[in-house]
């Protein structure tokens, strides 16, 4: 089992205190959002949030660490080019020893597209382009030279040197169905989370469709389509990303916290304290959510989304040592 974090918005400072604190403590992966802007529910977002390069960021982690592994959940393929991706993550993956890991998703925030004028075609098209794009990636890692006619990238005998020191692992991020048959085809690991593709934004509709049974659907898909490419389907580890974490004192302040959330999300408080984008318990109550999802889910690694240095210590000693 794997815990790990995702930090943003922070400070250079920050992110070297966080990450070395949550090596200290034991958890197995930092990892870092790929945004210009910070979207939330509704399309809301703060125009002062920071959001500094994350490649930058995760090459002042390795350099501030020595054995957590450090990614991205997940870095825009729209972003760059494939050649400068694969480029920046072996050259990751040099920096830090080999702990780096390549997260990679379509791209879903269509403001930042908007502001920018970078292309934001169809998700169709987003999720041929980074079918591409990993299939590129690959071979500049694996082999010496690279060929590859497709129907966005183009490449002819290319190099990349020097190459990442192991196979690096491919995490892919999301919810629909393409990107969960991209999963089945190229990853190691897949983490799920509400489909934000098609929208372009965070709905509250999806968000609420995302259910404890919509999880695991979503998961024996994966499984269906890996068989028929003819993979293992247990070699595709699955990942769950917890955005809502909160550890309190009594079972009742538990139900108490989860009938003043369930609202916001469109469901009831029953369904959302077994949400896959919420943890809300006591620690015991926790640890008892987190073996049931490993064991009903088949999840081997949570990613719990921010949080204060202190909560993430409790969450640690109190909960994820147990599980």
């Amino acid at each position: 089992m794997e815990f790990g974090l995702q930090l943003g918005s922070l400070e250079f400072a920050a992110y070297r205190d966080a990450a070395q604190a949550a090596e200290g403590l034991g958890y197995h992966l930092i990892t870092f959002p790929d945004h210009i802007v910070h979207e939330r529910l509704g399309g809301q977002y703060d125009e002062n949030a920071l959001a500094y390069d994350p490649i930058t960021i995760a090459a002042v982690v390795c350099e501030a660490t020595k054995s957590i592994q450090v990614g991205h959940l997940v870095l825009c393929n729209l972003f760059r080019h494939p050649a400068i991706t694969a480029q920046s993550l072996a050259s990751l993956d040099r920096l830090s020893g080999g702990r780096a890991f390549a997260g990679l998703g379509t791209g879903w925030t269509e403001t930042e597209f908007r502001m920018t004028g970078i292309p934001f075609p169809d998700i169709a098209t987003r999720l041929a382009m980074l079918d591409e794009a990993l299939s590129c990636m690959r071979s500049l890692w694996q082999n010496e030279r690279t060929t590859f006619e497709g129907r966005f990238y183009r490449f002819r005998d290319a190099i990349l040197m020097p190459k990442p020191q192991h196979r690096l692992p491919i995490l892919l991020g999301g919810g629909g169905r393409g990107l969960l048959r991209l999963a089945a085809k190229h990853a190691d690991v897949i983490n799920i989370i509400a489909d934000v593709g098609r929208a372009g934004r965070i709905s509250l509709e999806e968000v609420t469709r995302l259910t404890d049974e919509a999880f695991r659907k979503k998961i024996r898909f994966v499984r269906e389509e890996a068989r028929a490419h003819g993979r293992n389907p247990d070699d595709i580890r699955v990942s769950n990303a917890i955005f809502n974490l909160m550890l309190t004192d009594s079972p009742a302040a538990a139900r108490e916290a989860a009938a003043s959330a369930a609202p916001m999300f469109g469901t009831t408080p029953e369904a959302f304290l077994r949400s896959p984008l919420a943890l809300i318990g006591t620690p015991e109550e926790c640890v008892h959510e987190l073996k049931r999802r490993a064991r009903e889910w088949g999840v081997s690694q949570f990613v719990f989304s921010g949080g204060v240095e202190s909560v993430l210590e409790r969450l640690w000693r109190e909960v994820l040592v147990h599980v």
